[in-house]
């Protein structure tokens, strides 16, 4: 039994690294959150260049878990764009019977369709004014396509997560594809899908803000040393990695069991998802308190991971909501 990723696995998270290492540097982050757009063409071209847009159809030969590992790398250095709507609305396209939706399969696959994520109640959406369609429903009510366009409002409202800026959004008498009606079992699997890679942003953000804390006590000084050798500090950050590293875990099975058709797997998405955003918020918290006065300012940037967190949080449902969930699974 495998409990690391395989050598093709590491290769995607490196090439994915590397591409936004180039294409999305600090200062790129900083101008795109001054802009006022809620779109990075030359970042998505990049991304959509390695075929992740394809991961998720039948024949790939991938799943979630290779989603998910993508979804770890564009949160660990806050990749703008609608990921992890665009991932999905491959799948769900793919996997549907409209063959009407299907004439977007091409264009999802490629990265030159952009879908939003637009599940769950919320009338938040990101990317909203980039789209060119929507993936909208929820588990209950079952799963449609949305075309951008007659039918379709949107309002930008200022963001908290200033690295994938949202509109409120709202879908009356748009034109719409039935991908997958009420009561259909993958209209649930994609909405745990959902739950899957959001925690797996997460993941990305917690490690990153931890090996920026480590990194940060290595090199400032106070009193001639290192402020890494001050114990409180070294306890500080030693709770910040065992905080993250014991989730990394949570999120590989979470994605695994949903490949595998487990039957826990949508309790463990929802723990997932639970886990990993609280594991978040409390990331960027001790990594601005680890930074001291540098932490707090805008220039430095640890503010998008921490304004990201509490987007994730909020996304598709609070912990509070999704530990119910999977409590109400267990039989509890």
């Amino acid at each position: 039994m495998r409990f690391h990723l395989s050598e093709e696995q590491a290769a995607i998270q490196d090439a994915v690294r590397g591409t936004l290492a180039a294409v999305w540097p600090m200062e790129r982050l900083h101008k795109f959150a001054d802009s006022g757009d809620d779109f990075d063409l030359p970042s998505w071209s990049a991304l959509m260049a390695l075929g992740l847009g394809g991961i998720l159809l039948p024949d790939s030969g991938m799943g979630l878990l290779d989603a998910a590992l993508v979804s770890e790398v564009a949160g660990e250095l806050a990749a703008p764009g609608p990921l992890i709507g665009q991932l999905l609305a491959v799948a769900a396209v793919a996997q549907s019977s409209s063959e009407a939706a299907k004439t977007h399969l091409e264009g999802l696959a490629a990265g030159t369709t952009v879908a939003a994520l637009a599940l769950g109640d919320s009338p938040f959406v990101q990317a909203a004014r980039a789209a060119q369609v929507f993936l909208v429903g929820d588990r209950d009510a079952g799963i449609v396509l949305v075309e951008a366009g007659e039918g379709v409002s949107i309002e930008p409202v200022q963001p908290t997560d200033r690295s994938r800026p949202v509109s409120r959004v709202a879908f009356a008498g748009a034109r719409q594809h039935n991908l997958f009606p009420a009561g259909d079992p993958m209209a649930a699997r994609l909405c745990d899908a959902a739950l899957v890679l959001i925690a797996a942003d997460a993941l990305g953000g917690a490690q990153r803000c931890t090996d920026l804390s480590v990194a940060y006590a290595k090199e400032r000084e106070q009193f001639g040393q290192p402020i890494g050798r001050f114990q409180g500090l070294k306890h500080q950050l030693a709770h910040m990695a065992l905080d993250v590293e014991p989730a990394r875990a949570l999120v590989w099975y979470a994605a695994y069991a949903h490949d595998a058709e487990f039957p826990d797997a949508p309790r463990a998405a929802a723990m997932a998802k639970a886990h990993l955003c609280e594991v978040y918020t409390r990331s960027t918290r001790a990594a601005i308190a680890a930074h001291g006065g540098i932490g707090y300012t805008w220039e430095y940037g640890l503010n998008y991971w921490f304004r990201r967190s509490i987007h994730n949080r909020a996304w598709l449902g609070s912990p509070a909501e999704h530990r119910a969930r999977a409590a109400a699974m267990a039989g509890w």
